[in-house]
């Protein structure tokens, strides 16, 4: 029998026999009472509207399951592996005298021209695609038809392809330029706009708030800026800065930086790689002499920053120090903004750096980053072509004395209309032209 509230355990609730009473008799047990027979407790599941609710449970998730599938990754993304190209022919020993365009594609999100693995790989809307140099037939392709790239590049001889995400420029996909095999795969945090910088070693995000940097593996080695979901507070020195234009070296990164407090901008270079990741290890940070730099170059220990408004080129070594200053005035339009992307259009030879400025390239020393010579009137940086420096000019190419400067000839080549910066890569005996979103091939 059940126990009555408040009562302490092991007292019967029967009422108690009257004080100097005894019952000789031994008392019957009281026989337990009798409940009544009541209803079976009905299964919630018997009645129609119960059935009918589940039912609808059922479409439900049904139906977030086709949702989710529909929207699936792997359900908008589409791939056509290749076998390894043939080798192309050898390049000419020298610049020909004229060359004709092969073929022009699509090519929105490559900033450079990638030849690689005797392949030409572009890139527009979400399609990365491999394609046969002499034909600009499609080898291999990878399609992400519910994303669209960001930026693509090439480092360690793969090709670094960047997708727009919710989250900025988030999801990374690497892939081998001659089959088009998925090499890794990462989520980041590049911004909008980003751009990839490769040192080598290392490929470095641009942005204004934030820069990534990766290895080869895609692997993250270091953060600088703005870090968002923030798990450990007070390791990066400066956050609330913005970033202008960026470069790098071997195992360094050189960033203008524009703080707040500051009454100039700020050089800083910091490691790509550091014990932890989001604690940069910062080699100098320095107040500049005006606002409005621009990081052009870095070459071992030594950065080379424009001050236009102080119509100076300043060279500073790996302490931070000045070493050299060289006059530099570039024409208004040149140094407006700055450039797209958070990178100066510059290249690399064996004997130099080319930098294009917007109106002219200017040859700095791979040793100093002295400024050695000036071409005016130029569409991009130059590069090595058949043994010969070349620079895209108006309505062709000028092949140039890599020493002084001297246009030893020139080669026409039809653009069409398309007037502006052009930017120039060598394969085999192919050289490619980035004309704005498109490639062309000329031989």
């Amino acid at each position: 029998m059940a126990r009555v509230a408040g009562e302490p355990a092991g007292v019967s609730g029967a009422p108690a026999e009257p004080y100097g009473s005894e019952n000789l008799l031994p008392r019957q047990p009281a026989a337990d009472p009798v409940v009544p027979p009541g209803k079976a407790r009905r299964s919630p599941w018997n009645r129609g509207r119960d059935r009918l609710i589940a039912g609808a449970i059922v479409v439900v998730v049904v139906v977030v399951a086709a949702i989710v599938a529909a929207t699936s990754d792997n359900l908008h993304t589409s791939r056509a592996l290749a076998d390894p190209p043939h080798a192309l022919p050898s390049p000419p020993t020298s610049v020909p005298g004229s060359m004709t365009q092969l073929w022009q594609a699509p090519s929105s999100a490559t900033p450079i021209p990638i030849g690689q693995s005797d392949t030409v790989t572009t890139a527009d809307g979400g399609e990365v695609a491999g394609r046969d140099p002499l034909t600009g037939q499609i080898r291999w392709h990878y399609t992400r038809e519910n994303l669209q790239l960001c930026t693509v590049d090439t480092a360690w001889g793969r090709i670094n392809a960047v997708y727009h995400k919710t989250m900025g420029c988030s999801e990374v996909t690497q892939l081998d330029p001659a089959t088009g095999r998925i090499t890794a795969q990462r989520n980041g945090d590049a911004e909008l706009g980003t751009r990839l910088i490769d040192d080598g070693s290392h490929v470095t995000t641009t942005g204004k708030h934030l820069l990534d940097t990766w290895r080869d593996d895609l692997v993250k080695s270091m953060e600088y800026g703005k870090v968002p979901f923030l798990q450990n507070a007070n390791k990066q020195p400066r956050p609330d800065c913005t970033y202008g234009t960026v470069a790098t070296a071997a195992d360094k990164i050189g960033v203008i930086e524009r703080c707040p407090g500051d009454r100039t901008d700020r050089l800083t270079v910091y490691r790509a790689t550091a014990e932890h990741e989001d604690e940069p290890k910062v080699t100098y940070t320095a107040l500049l002499a005006g606002k409005r730099a621009r990081v052009i170059a870095m070459s071992g220990d030594l950065t080379g920053v424009l001050l236009p408004d102080q119509k100076l080129y300043v060279v500073y070594g790996a302490d931070g120090s000045q070493k050299a200053a060289y006059p530099m005035d570039l024409p208004a339009s040149d140094v407006a903004n700055d450039p797209v992307g958070g990178t100066e259009a510059t290249t690399r030879t064996a004997a130099g750096i080319y930098w294009y400025t917007g109106s002219k390239t200017v040859a700095l020393s791979r040793d100093d980053l002295s400024p050695r010579w000036t071409l005016d009137g130029t569409l991009g940086p130059g590069i090595t072509f058949a043994t010969q420096l070349v620079v895209p000019i108006r309505g062709g190419l000028a092949v140039l004395n890599e020493t002084n400067g001297a246009t030893l000839r020139t080669v026409g080549v039809d653009r069409g209309a398309y007037p502006g910066p052009v930017r120039l890569t060598a394969l085999g005996p192919v050289l490619l032209e980035q004309r704005g979103p498109n490639v062309a091939a000329l031989r």
